[in-house]
């Protein structure tokens, strides 16, 4: 069985549990996060996404709020629940990120960022290591190490696409790489369908596939007016496309006896 990662003394990822994960790539504004978590809480939904720092291959495109941003997320956590995700790019805002989020994210352009890995193994937090696009598994797996080497072992994979000729697709969505972590080493895998496929129609049908071959969870992009978001709009759901993905994996779960 796939260990267990805590995040309170009521959630845990991985072991028998199937999670899902969602929120917006980006935290806009107040206004937005307040919307998104009001219809997050109703689904039952216990652990809230969204980016503060936005690493984007375009200089002069939307970076995030920061700072800032993590203090919404932090509002939000405060008044419905809900444990926090984010992304910490540099090592220098660690500790004051602290506070903020439950579960330090890795992101894909940073699984090789070492002294990233090395610091953020030296907190007692959850960390959430993304697959780097152009990442074997054996890279993948020797970033974990790199973590887990200064004492936190409170690691969660996630498979999020991989670049290869095919432009189809944002990503091709690795699923195999599920039951090949899952074999090669002891932590739960979650799958991003909305980066692995980069195209709103395709997170469903991925997000199935995942459940069916043994993810322990999904991360998912959702924005309530998509065409409208400050990034990757054309991969994040709207609410009711997300309602029905969140129905569609209970019914799975209940044919699958998963809980």
């Amino acid at each position: 069985m796939t260990k267990e990662i805590k995040i309170d003394d009521n959630l845990i990822i991985g072991g028998e549990k199937f999670s899902i994960i969602a929120g917006p790539c980006a935290v806009e504004s107040e206004e937005q996060m307040q919307y998104i978590a009001q219809f997050l809480n109703q689904l039952g939904i216990k652990i809230i996404r969204g980016g503060a720092f936005k690493p984007r291959t375009n200089p002069n495109s939307f970076q995030g709020l920061g700072f800032d941003g993590l203090k919404i997320l932090k509002d939000i956590k405060d008044s419905y629940g809900f444990k926090v995700i984010s992304e910490i790019m540099d090592p220098r805002d660690i500790e004051d990120a602290y506070r903020y989020v439950d579960i330090y994210q890795i992101g894909s352009r940073n699984m090789q960022n070492y002294s990233l890995l090395r610091e953020i193994g030296k907190t007692d937090k959850p960390v959430l290591l993304k697959r780097g696009m152009s990442a074997t598994i054996n890279e993948w797996i020797k970033a974990s190490e790199y973590i887990s080497i200064e004492g936190n072992d409170k690691i969660i994979l996630c498979e999020r696409g991989i670049r290869t000729f095919e432009n189809y697709t944002r990503n091709t969505l690795d699923l195999m790489s599920v039951p090949i972590m899952k074999s090669e080493t002891k932590y739960p895998v979650l799958i991003d369908p909305s980066h692995g496929t980069g195209r709103r129609e395709l997170v469903l049908p991925a997000s199935k596939a995942a459940l069916a071959i043994g993810a322990d969870g999904l991360i998912i992009e959702i924005h309530p007016e998509p065409d409208k978001a400050l990034s990757d709009g054309h991969q994040s759901l709207n609410f009711n496309e997300f309602k029905i993905l969140v129905n569609k994996i209970k019914s799975m779960k209940k044919s699958l006896n998963i809980y």
